[in-house]
C-alpha cells in the first residue's frame, strides 16, 4: 500500500500571533518545522476576513517550502489573482462565510457553476493543479468530475463530531470509492484528531489528509515535530496490511 501523504494546515500558528498582532510565533517556521519533521506538504487558507494567515505569510511559504504547497482559498477574483501570481503547487477552492468559527461544509458545486469553471481554468492556465473541497455526497462528487479537477478534498467534518456513527463513516468509505473510480484523487481533512484519525486514514483509496488544528494543539504539549510524527505515526498504523487498488489515470 502507497503511503498516504500527510499535508499539515499550519493556520492556527497564525491564530495564536494574530491574538497578540505580533511577528511570533512565526507559521512559515512552522511549516518549515513541519517539513524537517516528516510532513509530506503544507496546507494554508488564507481566508477573506484575514483573521490568521495573512498575504505575506503566504507569499513567504511559496517562496521557501521544499514540500508541496496547497493553497486553500475562496471563490473570489483576488484570490483567484493572488494564487496564479504565485503558483503553489495546488490551489483547493473551499466555502467561506465571515460569520463561522471555522469552515463548517463543503462547497455547493451546483451554484455559479460557470463562475468555478472560470476560476479554475485561471488556476490551470497558471499551472496550478486544483482541488475542490466537497462534502461525501455523489451528487457533488460527480459535479467536481465534470468541472475537470485533479482531486476533491472530503469535508470529514460530520464524522468527526460523531466518529461511532457508522454512517458518517460509511459515507466518507463510499465517497473515495466513487470519486476514485471517477479518476479523481481523494483527499480528506477537518477535525481529524489522533482519536479520530485511523478509520479515514485506513480508506484505501484516501491519498492524503490535511490536518491542522489537532496538530497545533498536540504541539503544545509534545512540540511541533514530535506532534507531526505522532499523526504521522497513527496514520501509518491505520493502514498495516492494505493493498493497492488499481485506479484509472488522472
Amino acid at each position: 500500500m502507497s503511503r498516504q501523504r500527510l499535508y499539515i494546515n499550519i493556520d492556527h500558528v497564525a491564530t495564536v500571533r494574530q491574538a497578540r498582532r505580533v511577528s511570533y510565533p512565526d507559521p512559515v517556521a512552522a511549516a518549515q518545522a513541519c517539513e524537517a519533521a516528516g510532513a509530506d506538504g503544507i496546507t494554508a487558507h488564507l481566508r477573506e476576513d484575514r483573521r490568521h494567515m495573512q498575504d505575506a505569510d503566504i507569499v513567504a511559504l511559496a517562496a521557501v517550502l521544499r514540500t508541496p504547497f496547497n493553497l486553500e482559498i475562496a471563490n473570489t477574483p483576488e484570490m483567484i489573482a493572488l494564487a496564479c501570481r504565485l503558483r503553489p503547487h495546488q490551489v483547493t477552492l473551499v466555502p467561506e462565510r465571515r460569520e463561522e468559527v471555522t469552515t463548517e461544509g463543503g462547497l455547493d458545486l451546483g451554484r455559479d457553476p460557470d463562475g468555478l469553471r472560470r476560476a479554475l481554468a485561471a488556476l490551470r492556465e497558471a499551472g496550478i493543479r486544483t482541488a475542490l473541497f466537497i462534502d461525501p455526497d455523489v451528487a457533488q462528487i460527480d459535479r467536481a468530475a465534470a468541472l475537470g479537477v485533479a482531486a476533491i478534498e472530503l469535508h470529514t467534518g460530520t464524522y468527526c463530531h460523531h466518529p461511532a456513527d457508522a454512517v458518517a463513516l460509511g459515507a466518507l468509505q463510499q465517497a473515495a470509492i466513487e470519486g476514485a473510480a471517477r479518476g479523481l484523487a481523494i483527499h480528506a481533512g477537518h477535525g481529524l484528531t489522533l482519536d479520530n484519525v485511523a478509520p479515514v486514514a485506513a480508506i484505501p483509496t484516501c491519498e492524503e489528509l490535511n490536518i491542522g488544528h489537532a496538530i497545533i494543539a498536540d504541539a503544545l504539549f509534545h512540540g511541533l515535530p514530535d506532534a507531526v510524527r505522532r499523526m504521522r505515526a497513527a496514520m501509518d498504523a491505520a493502514r498495516v496490511g492494505l493493498t493497492d487498488e488499481p485506479r484509472p489515470p488522472r
